[in-house]
């Protein structure tokens, strides 16, 4: 077999520089060029780019967020109050009410204990004050609202009033003698449209929870209600 001399006293041409250097100090690049050690250049590492995964996005066991339901807001007890003789204004006591000005929203008294088909369930009207029926207050249409107390025969805009207070203009009845408070117990404001029977539960606590003077029958209406709740439950 043959062999090959150490080259201990050679010289050697780059094939970079074209220069001449001792054959033992001569080196062969990634692409086949014999050059001296000094002229050495490595393979750019971009010419063998390593494999890259896209980005991770997509997360595990997700839960997506979902769109919570318009909900009826309670109103204090007697928390209509009629504005002047004579007029349709009614201002309502509404503490911390969130509601938006210019939108419509539906009244309605204390809630029954009675469902109509579907599951329904069913509320009263508010009482009748000072020439105003609770019937015209609770019309199904519902009416626009405007945020603040109508005082002075104007808005009053201030950031207490507009939270606290808003009004409206009940539809044919006028108010007898004027600055009477009334509607009675459990009443609410809300979506002209409730959809979904739990959202009920939660206006029924809210008025025995924040009305200290819930009458008795309130109270079985409540268990009613709790018993046919735990009814739906099952075929859920």
């Amino acid at each position: 077999m043959a062999k090959y001399a150490t080259g201990k006293y050679a010289k050697a041409i780059s094939d970079r520089s074209g220069l001449e250097f001792p054959f033992k100090e001569m080196v062969r690049e990634w692409n086949g060029s014999f050059v001296h050690v000094s002229e050495f250049e490595p393979k750019q590492p971009q010419l063998e780019p390593k494999p890259m995964n896209g980005d991770s996005i997509s997360l595990r066991n997700v839960r997506p967020d979902r769109t919570e339901n318009d909900v009826p807001y309670s109103i204090p007890e007697n928390g209509f109050e009629t504005y002047s003789s004579g007029s349709r204004i009614i201002n309502v006591t509404a503490p911390g009410h969130g509601l938006t000005n210019g939108t419509t929203y539906r009244f309605r008294g204390a809630p029954l204990a009675i469902t109509v088909a579907g599951g329904t369930f069913q509320f009263a009207n508010p009482a009748d004050f000072d020439g105003i029926t609770g019937a015209n207050v609770a019309k199904a249409a519902g009416y626009t609202i405007t945020t603040g107390l109508y005082v002075n025969d104007a808005r009053n805009t201030s950031d207490y009033s507009v939270a606290n207070f808003f009004h409206f203009t009940v539809d044919t009845d006028t108010a007898t003698t004027g600055g009477v408070k009334g509607g009675g117990v459990g009443c609410s404001v809300g979506p002209v449209t409730l959809s979904s029977w739990l959202k009920k539960l939660k206006i029924l606590f809210v008025n025995c929870l924040v009305l200290n003077n819930v009458v008795v029958q309130n109270k079985m209406n409540i268990l009613k209600f709790m018993k046919k709740l735990q009814n739906k439950k099952r075929y859920v």
